[in-house]
């Protein structure tokens, strides 16, 4: 695995991301979802080794940070809100500088990826808007060879045309099946494209972590009639939502479900999921 969370717990004022646990192997994407509060960043933060957890145990390709802090670091490229640059250098300058803390650093590979990317290598950090800001946040950390991506919430401040380039380059990252992505992100309908994992959050809490295909096939997006919504097993239904055009609710998926042709049964996305679960 190149990711392995053992019952996570960590506190934070009156927020406590408790008992997470999740896999990764190498070659896959998994995206980490939750509504606002849900614990996603401080949880990034915990596997990138920002935090310490109160309890439990982080795993990156079989390295603790306790142990090997400096190799993890080396094979760990990140995008994170906050500026981690220098403000006053070029993008080309900053490569340089902070590249140097990296061995498998490239200036050439940045200035590919700068040039893909729509960017002037000559233009100072401070210059960019915060969607170019991300950008090169991660042409660099393509530029180190890194193993495994945490990227938390940029694809919010892309456009639709770049959001679409992003998850080309991020599946041409992962397909030579030696390295992975950990992606934090409220968008998720390009997730139900590309991630092959998923872990969502909850109140600080694991709702789900697995493959999404378990995931899809845990639940159904069911319509009718309200009086039809009502025949369904009670604990099997999650939340109920009454609309002008039918009933929509989104149940668990059992052999228990009626067989009523008049009812619409479908794989719920997972906006609907994250949707429903939230308002249950």
């Amino acid at each position: 695995m190149l990711v392995e969370l053992e019952n996570i717990t960590k506190r934070l004022g009156k927020f406590c991301l408790e008992d997470i646990s999740m896999q990764l192997p190498e070659g896959y994407i998994l995206g980490l979802i939750g509504p606002n509060g849900a614990g996603k960043t401080t949880l990034l933060h915990v596997i990138l080794g920002l935090y310490q957890p109160n309890a439990g145990t982080v795993t990156i390709d079989g390295m603790s940070y306790a142990d090997h802090e400096v190799a993890i670091r080396e094979e760990t490229g990140v995008v994170l809100l906050e500026d981690m640059f220098d403000g006053g250098l070029t993008l080309t300058a900053n490569g340089e500088r902070y590249g140097k803390f990296f061995k498998n650093y490239s200036g050439r590979t940045l200035e590919t990826y700068l040039e893909r990317f729509g960017l002037k290598s000559k233009c100072r950090y401070r210059s960019l808007s915060r969607g170019e800001k991300l950008k090169f946040q991660f042409a660099f950390a393509l530029a180190h060879d890194a193993k495994l991506l945490v990227l938390d919430e940029p694809t919010g401040n892309f456009d639709r045309e770049f959001r679409r380039e992003f998850f080309r380059v991020l599946k041409e990252f992962i397909a030579d099946g030696t390295r992975s992505v950990i992606l934090s992100t409220h968008l998720t309908d390009d997730l139900d494209r590309v991630a092959d994992y998923i872990l969502y959050l909850e109140n600080g809490k694991s709702v789900f972590s697995g493959d999404i295909e378990t995931l899809r096939e845990s639940y159904r997006l069911v319509t009718g009639e309200p009086w039809q919504i009502k025949a369904i097993a009670r604990e099997l239904v999650i939340h109920v939502e009454e609309g002008e055009h039918g009933t929509r609710a989104l149940v668990k998926n059992s052999r228990r479900l009626p067989d009523d042709r008049d009812l619409t049964v479908a794989v719920p996305t997972i906006e609907e999921l994250m949707y429903f679960i939230t308002k249950r």
